[in-house]
């Protein structure tokens, strides 16, 4: 167990740091110099002998160091770079590998086989034949070591259609199942190996302390104790065990992430600044480390996250001193989607620190790529980065590849599992799905015992998370962000809708689907499906614990229902605890899915009854996070001194037993203020209940995947400030094209119109283009076929400075002024244009009184 932790002598040190720093910069000091100057000072005051040595299970092997050393000795400069080098699958060709033969490639979330998000899986493993292939075709570079493809199988194989969608981890630490965790880790192993590839960058071992924070769902727990032993498992599972099958046929090289202290950040910031001592940072967020480190975990992937200001990709202390030297760990440190090119005094296309540091492998997407490649090779020629590093670095990446027996596998068509498309999603793998959802399910209001229902009754199913196997499943499903996803993209899934109708058909009942919960027939009981958004990393931070800020449509369903005298139960999807006392205090019964996956059928397994009365399966998952008594109880972890919550860590409820809530709990939130509030648009993704859709004269495609294009324009994901969080549009000029958010139904802006608001967009020109003679570039709001308002910004474009980010606010009165009706908006932005046009936009809001901002106002 995990005991309250004491400030030991290195603490108190850094506590005394912390207050010199607050005296030395001053109330008015710059927050960037105090940030480095803490990381200075919490260097100084390290002490490595927190940190232990591991045994790990996978040891040196002297034929395998031979084998290193030797091949090692032939290798030029180039070729050791150039093992360094991980690109991303739409930012290389085939004839790259050949050329500079890179020692590993990945494909992001989103990004597939010749872009097409339903791509099979043959065209996963003929690509990574066509890799492989090139990377030992020594005709150009004089290099035949095999590349290694990697991939974030985060619940399973989430990139490929049709594949076993598990539980998200949040869920799965509430199972506290660590056997069942390998199993599902050794069938996430096989059916990547049926695709060709061979490395899975997972387990994901944060200890979340701010549920605010957008990778929640991908913490097993709040408590170290549950991760390190689940690291464990998930390493056995994916690698297999250290003295029996490692790395076989059926077997991936696992990565455990991120390191260091990503839960742990201030705020739940994605990529922000872990404060924690070092013995916290050792006891709390280490411990995935020494469980998955000790199983024989092959790689490490460095963390976008700082600690004490100090970028853990330059933190050469924590990779090197810690990691490498005193927890003796041998394989290699990768590095996270472009995170090199956060440390102080790097881009993306050059970073000396975080080589010097200890990374070993650049993840580098974009095109970034060669210029890194390139000043690299310059750096350890100038002396910059000393050539001992650079052999360390490729020594570990070939140690990784020997010990999984890549120079002796046949090429990826040829391997065991390759091309047995009968594995995808087999029937037994989703057996192994169910069963995972079922523990998962945490109950925690039953209300009179209403449940488990009987399946006889007339039952109306309500949300709109019932028969939406994109929303169950979550972030990290099919594209990055999880959006954009519709039934038919889940072959062999299932809904939880269809789990219902399945048990009360079987029985005789009557069930009903309606959305929106209106009912032909007066239900007996209605089960209302609801809850988060898909969303991944920093997408997903949020400023409190609130669910459904602003306008509360499920909790006004709730209410409805109630108030027609129909008994409710609530099926909550989410990937965090929340604040959701109203939804509670409105609800019979309660139960938190979290994010199931793709066999949503196994919801219902659990929450009916047999036709004698009995149960099918009781309840048996416990909370693995504290469940927050209000909006602002942000951070509520287990062994805190004051500890508060509304439902404890380890609490849920089984059938019979007694009910704890009562329906009277607080539903006043102090964050709430009277004013407007801004309504994010696009941020990273664009915002439910939106879509983003392209259209020319002929169609209109919904967005969904990285890249989408038709005849008019192409349109696909950037990186501005962190992964994909920017968009680029190209309007070729051949015809008129239109990029839309747009929703099905209608939303109310007309308080904004009366508030002084902006629709605020950042943009940025890729290269000079004569607006002012085109035939314009528009903004426009539509509210239906023949009701539209659309403002001319050619000029404003025009005027802007090329490659470079700028901030432009319509006045709303423009739109409305030209034709909108603010009561009715079905699509708030929309850009149109017949013209060629290059534009990259990001961050776009409708904010409340910010006429002082406005670029064009109509007042």
């Amino acid at each position: 167990m995990i005991k309250n932790i004491k400030l030991t002598y290195s603490a108190r040190v850094c506590i005394l740091c912390l207050a010199v720093i607050s005296v030395l910069v001053g109330c008015n000091g710059n927050k960037q110099e105090a940030a480095e100057t803490s990381s200075q000072l919490a260097v100084a005051s390290t002490n490595i002998g927190i940190w232990p040595k591991l045994d790990i299970a996978v040891k040196a092997d002297a034929d395998i160091e031979e084998k290193v050393a030797s091949l090692l000795a032939t290798m030029t400069l180039e070729q050791k770079v150039a093992q360094m080098i991980q690109p991303e699958i739409r930012d290389i060709t085939v004839e790259d590998m050949r050329k500079y033969g890179f020692g590993s490639y990945l494909n992001g979330g989103g990004a597939f086989p010749n872009n097409d998000k339903h791509a099979t899986p043959s065209d996963w493993v003929n690509l990574a034949e066509a890799m492989y292939q090139a990377s030992i075709d020594d005709s150009l570079d004089g290099n035949s070591i095999p590349t290694m493809w990697g991939t974030d199988a985060v619940h399973g194989h989430n990139n490929v259609i049709g594949a076993t969608l598990f539980p998200h981890n949040i869920a799965l630490g509430a199972t506290n199942n660590p056997d069942l965790i390998e199993k599902i880790a050794a069938i996430t192993a096989t059916e990547v190996m049926v695709t060709g590839i061979d490395w899975v960058f997972a387990p994901t071992v944060a200890v979340v302390r701010d549920d605010r924070w957008g990778r929640t769902y991908e913490g097993y727990s709040e408590d170290p104790e549950i991760v390190r032993e689940y690291s464990a498992a998930i390493v056995k599972g994916l690698q297999g065990a250290a003295d029996k099958d490692f790395l076989g046929d059926n077997r991936v090289i696992s990565t455990i992430k991120h390191f260091i202290g990503d839960g742990g950040t201030e705020g739940g910031d994605d990529q922000g600044n872990n404060l924690s001592s070092e013995p916290e940072l050792f006891d709390i967020h280490a411990q995935g480390y020494v469980g998955g480190l000790t199983a024989g975990a092959q790689s490490v992937m460095a963390s976008f996250n700082s600690w004490h200001g100090s970028k853990i990709h330059g933190n050469k202390y924590l990779i090197t001193d810690v990691l490498k030297g005193k927890m003796g760990f041998d394989g290699f440190v990768v590095g996270d989607w472009n995170g090199h090119g956060q440390v102080k005094g790097c881009s993306n296309e050059s970073c000396a620190q975080a080589i010097n540091a200890g990374l070993d492998i650049f993840m580098v997407p974009t095109d970034a790529w060669k210029p890194l490649y390139e000043n690299t090779i310059a750096q350890a020629n100038s002396g910059e980065i000393a050539q001992t590093r650079i052999d360390d670095a490729v020594s570990r990446i070939l140690r990784v590849k020997f010990r999984a027996g890549l120079f002796d596998k046949p090429s990826p068509v040829n391997r065991a599992l390759s091309g047995k498309i009968h594995l995808i999603g087999a029937i037994e793998h989703r057996e192994v799905a169910r069963q995972a959802v079922r523990e998962s399910l945490v109950l925690l209001k039953n209300k009179g015992n209403i449940l488990p229902l009987s399946a006889q009754q007339n039952i109306l199913v309500a949300g709109d998370g019932a028969d939406n196997i994109g929303k169950q499943s979550g972030g990290w499903t099919i594209t990055w962000q999880g959006t954009n996803n519709f039934n038919n993209d889940f072959p062999g899934g299932s809904s939880i809708y269809q789990g219902i109708e399945q048990q009360v058909k079987a029985q005789g009942g009557s069930v009903e689907l309606n959305v929106d919960g209106h009912y032909k027939n007066k239900p007996d009981v209605a089960i209302v499906v609801f809850g988060e958004e898909p969303y991944a990393e920093g997408v997903g931070d949020i400023e409190n614990l609130e669910y459904q800020q602003g306008v509360k449509q499920d909790l006004a369903l709730l209410k409805r229902l109630k108030a027609d005298g129909i008994k409710v139960v609530s099926l909550f999807i989410s990937g965090r605890p929340l604040w959701v006392n109203a939804e509670l205090n409105a609800s019979d019964a309660f139960v938190v899915v979290w994010l199931p996956g793709s066999e949503g059928v196994a919801v219902a397994d659990v929450l009916f009854s047999k036709e004698n009365g009995d149960f099918n399966y009781d309840f048996t998952g416990n909370l693995s996070y504290s469940w927050p008594a209000t909006a602002s109880q942000t951070k509520v972890n287990r062994f805190d001194e004051d500890y508060q919550p509304l439902l404890p860590y380890g609490f849920g409820l089984n059938y019979g037993e007694p009910n704890v809530l009562a329906d009277d709990l607080n539903v006043i939130n102090e964050n709430t203020t009277e004013s407007l509030a801004s309504i994010t648009l696009f941020e990273s993704s664009v915002k439910s209940p939106w879509k983003m859709m392209i259209s020319d004269s002929h169609a209109t495609s919904t967005m969904t995947s990285s890249i989408i294009e038709n005849k008019a324009l192409y349109l696909r994901s950037i990186d501005r400030d962190v992964q994909e969080d920017a968009r680029r549009a190209l309007f070729n000029g051949s015809e008129k094209g239109q990029l839309a958010f747009t929703s099905s139904s209608a939303t109310d802006l007309s308080p904004y119109g009366e508030a002084n608001s902006t629709l605020e967009l950042t943009v940025r020109l890729t290269e000079r283009q004569n607006l002012a003679e085109q035939q314009g570039v528009y903004l426009a709001m539509l509210c239906g076929e023949q009701c539209q308002g659309k403002v001319n910004i050619t000029k404003q474009l025009s005027l802007l400075e090329v490659n470079q980010w700028h901030t432009l606010n319509i006045d709303l009165n423009c739109f409305v002024k030209s034709g909108a009706d603010l009561s009715s908006i079905l699509s708030p932005f929309s850009l149109q244009t017949a013209a060629p046009l290059n534009i990259d936009f990001t961050d776009i809001y409708i904010r409340p009184d910010n006429l002082e901002q406005a670029t064009i106002s109509c007042q």
